[in-house]
C-alpha cells in the first residue's frame, strides 16, 4: 500500500540499485584491467627470468665460481614474475557479485517483513 501512495520511493530505490550496478561494473572493469596488466607483467618477467637464469648458469659453469649477482639478478626477475602472477590470479569479481546478491537478499527480507507486518 505504501508503494501506491509513494511511488517515488520505489523509483528512488531502483535508481539506487542502478547506481550500485554502475559502480560495481566500473570497479569490475578496473579489476579486470589490473589482472590483465598483472598477466602481462608475469609473462614478460617470467620469460626474462628464464633467460637470465640460463645465462647465469652458463656464466657460473664457464667461470667455475658462483658470484652472488648470478643468483640475485635472475632471482629478482623470478620474484617480479610471481608478483605479476599473483595479481593476475587474484579474484575480485566474485566478491563484487556477492555484494550485490547480499544487497538484494536484504531487500527481499525487508519486503517480507513489511508484508508480514501488514498481514497481521
Amino acid at each position: 500500500m505504501a508503494l501506491l501512495r509513494r511511488p517515488e520511493l520505489l523509483f528512488r530505490h531502483l535508481a539506487n540499485y542502478a547506481e550500485l550496478f554502475r559502480s560495481e561494473l566500473s570497479a569490475m572493469g578496473s579489476s579486470l584491467a589490473t589482472r590483465a596488466a598483472g598477466a602481462v607483467v608475469a609473462i614478460l618477467a617470467l620469460l626474462l627470468a628464464l633467460g637470465l637464469s640460463g645465462i647465469a648458469v652458463m656464466l657460473g659453469f664457464l667461470q667455475g665460481s658462483w658470484h652472488w649477482v648470478l643468483v640475485a639478478v635472475p632471482g629478482a626477475a623470478w620474484v617480479l614474475g610471481l608478483v605479476g602472477l599473483l595479481l593476475a590470479l587474484r579474484s575480485t569479481v566474485k566478491e563484487k557479485v556477492d555484494d550485490v546478491k547480499d544487497e538484494l537478499e536484504a531487500d527481499v527480507r525487508a519486503l517480507r517483513l513489511i508484508k508480514e507486518a501488514n498481514d497481521d
